[in-house]
Parts: structure tokens; C-alpha cells; sequence
């Protein structure tokens, strides 16, 4: 398997971690947002829309959603398990990676595209809008706290797909200012505490 990403960009963080989790061995393309790499007609090829990940398997086909890949791998390699083992925490663990995507993940990266000079002249900017998603994060901070204090992992009492999803998104706020503050968020805090200290997270 031949993984097109860019070691900076959360998403393909994301599947790194989980290929590291299931000890799956890849190769690797580096595209750099940065240079546009992924922009170039040959990976368009690849992506249409020029977002990363793709994985490319040893035949030429091509997955270029993170999930999607994850959920491949995850088919072929179900030990251990990341995305629960009966109907019940299957069902638990898609709620809250959905939550984690589309109430951590998704406002970070728009706080990064709204306000941050990278995105200068590349894409158009609404500082005003990327200064409300910071103001949804620290509501969505307050909900993960409450619910954090009822169990250790995200979604539930084990290490699964949606604690990489909302780990990659909170190291992605950094880069935006945005950090857990211990001293009001002490369940986020230790929670993240716990999933960056497995070594996978170096991914």
C-alpha cells in the first residue's frame, strides 16, 4: 500500500495512527500542501479534488477519504479493534467519531483556513467566521470535559478510531491557539494525556 499525504495536514495523521495501531505495514508519497503539490494535474489523477490522504493499493485502485481508508484496513487487519465489536459500540464508536469530526475537527480546520497567513492569496478568507468557529471549539471543549469524566476513552471504556480522530484534531489547534486548558478542561486534559503517550501517536 502507497499512502499520498502530508506529514503536517491532520487527516492524514489520522490514518497513520490507525495503520500504526494495526502495525500495517505502507510506503509513502509526501505531497506538500505547502508547495501545492497536491494541486498538480498528476495527483488530480489521484484526487480530483486535491485533498489528501489516498491510499493507492498494489493494483492501482485508490481510496481518498480518511474513514473510508480506515474502514479497508480495518476489514482487512479486525485485531485489534478500532471501530467496535458488536452493533452496540460499532453504533457508539460512529457517534462519537462523528462528533469528534464534525464538532472538533471540522470548526479547527476552519479556524486554520479562516484566519491563519498561510492560506493569504491561496484560498478566500473569512476571519470573522473563523473567529466564531473558535468560539464554537471552547463550547465543544466544555461538552467533551462533561463527558470525559464519565469514561476514559471518547467513546467509551477502550482506545478506538474516534479518540485518533479527536486527538489529531486537538494537536491540529495548535497551530490556531488553540490548546486544552487543564486547570478548566482536567478530564480533556488527562484523556489526552493518556492517548498521546501511546506510542502510535507519533505516527
Amino acid at each position: 500500500m502507497l499512502l499520498y499525504h502530508d506529514p503536517r495536514a491532520p487527516n492524514p495523521r489520522r490514518v497513520r495512527i490507525f495503520l500504526a495501531e494495526k502495525g500495517v505495514a505502507y510506503d509513502t508519497i509526501e505531497i506538500s500542501i505547502a508547495a501545492a503539490a497536491h494541486q498538480t494535474v498528476e495527483f488530480r489523477k489521484k484526487n480530483p479534488i486535491a485533498l489528501l490522504p489516498v491510499l493507492e493499493l498494489a493494483d492501482g485502485r485508490i481510496l481518498r477519504e480518511s474513514m473510508a481508508i480506515c474502514r479497508y484496513v480495518e476489514e482487512l487487519n479486525p485485531e485489534p479493534n478500532l471501530f467496535g465489536v458488536d452493533a452496540w459500540e460499532r453504533a457508539q464508536v460512529e457517534q462519537w467519531n462523528r462528533h469528534a469530526e464534525l464538532e472538533l475537527l471540522l470548526p479547527t480546520t476552519l479556524v486554520f483556513r479562516n484566519t491563519n497567513p498561510f492560506w493569504q492569496g491561496r484560498i478566500k478568507q473569512a476571519p470573522e467566521f473563523g473567529a466564531i468557529m473558535k468560539e464554537v471549539l471552547a463550547t465543544r471543549f466544555d461538552w467533551f470535559e462533561h463527558e470525559l469524566a464519565q469514561r476514559p476513552y471518547i467513546a467509551g471504556q477502550r482506545f478506538t478510531v474516534a479518540d485518533i480522530t479527536a486527538l489529531c484534531a486537538i494537536d491540529f489547534g495548535k497551530v490556531s491557539q488553540i490548546r486544552i486548558d487543564a486547570a478548566t478542561h482536567p478530564n480533556l486534559a488527562a484523556w489526552h494525556e493518556r492517548v498521546s503517550s501511546r506510542p502510535t501517536s507519533k505516527a
